[in-house]
């Protein structure tokens, strides 16, 4: 498989991490979303992580300077035309997805793999849409996909062998070190045990067990955890946590993926995690 240059659909914070992750490895990639607008604050998002790396030490300004030059941006999809290969990260709403990479699938050349980002929804369902689902693909990045080691790759059900080996060779060109879902599984492995301990620490709190800094605190200091489940939930986004419970507990029929009230009541009140200044810390 040879990629010269990657589409990455979707300029919210995975979309543009992944767009970053792939300049950094020095592939040429257009960022695009609906609105050029959109792809536009997510590229001065990406300088300006780059411009404190410069001001660190951790970065020269030439390579700064290289890795913004190998990001152009998009206000529709018709780079896919151009594109070798296309990850998807958009909206978590199944027929979002659906709509864009059936649109995908009328431009792109009919040898190149659409990989989905997706979290939870089914990756037959995404392909399905598509006159080549044996060329589509779940990558899982994690966030921010610039640091986190890991990319869980999943087939659907009609997943080719060669796209799964070609998926996993685009993650060890990104520099990542990718696991294989041997089946079409709802939300792989990751965000399937890391669901439940967040949930379970929400209902810690909601039913007035201990406060979300003291259920931080614990799991840090008593289980190792780098961040705590709290931290965590306001670094994924509390709307994104819920859509993925929800889809979780709708299709398992799993009572143990149902989330407390103190999740609709947070995200009624605006405070969707680090994204928005405001979760169950504040950072503004």
């Amino acid at each position: 498989m040879t990629v010269r240059k990657i589409l990455v659909v979707g300029a919210g914070n995975m979309g543009a991490g992944i767009a970053q992750l792939c300049a950094q490895q020095g592939f040429e990639v257009v960022l695009s979303d609906v609105s050029l607008d959109f792809c536009t604050r997510a590229k001065s998002r990406i300088e300006s992580g780059l411009v404190k790396r410069v001001a660190q030490g951790k970065m020269a300004e030439s390579e700064k300077d290289s890795i913004l030059s190998r990001i152009s941006l998009a206000g529709d999809l018709n780079p896919a035309r151009q594109c070798d290969f296309i990850i998807e990260s958009v909206l978590e709403q199944i027929e979002i997805k659906r709509k864009v990479f059936a649109q995908l699938d009328e431009l792109a050349p009919p040898e190149v793999i659409f990989a989905t980002n997706t979290t939870s929804l089914p990756v037959s369902e995404i392909a399905a849409a598509t006159a080549r689902p044996q060329r589509v693909v779940q990558m899982h990045f994690f966030n921010p996909p610039t640091i986190m080691k890991l990319v869980e790759i999943m087939p659907g059900a009609k997943t080719a062998p060669e796209t799964i080996k070609a998926a996993e060779q685009m993650a060890k060109l990104l520099g990542k070190d990718p696991v294989v879902c041997k089946n079409e599984a709802p939300a792989g492995i990751v965000s399937r045990v890391l669901g439940q301990l967040l949930n379970e620490a929400t209902w810690l709190a909601d039913s007035g067990v201990a406060d979300p800094a003291d259920i931080d605190k614990a799991m840090k200091l008593g289980a190792n955890h780098p961040m705590g489940p709290f931290e965590l939930l306001d670094l994924i986004g509390l709307d994104v946590h819920r859509a993925k419970m929800q889809t979780l507990a709708d299709s398992l029929k799993d009572g143990r993926y149902n989330h407390p009230r103190i999740i609709d009541k947070m995200i009624e009140e605006g405070r969707l995690g680090k994204k928005v200044g405001k979760g169950f810390y504040d950072y503004e």
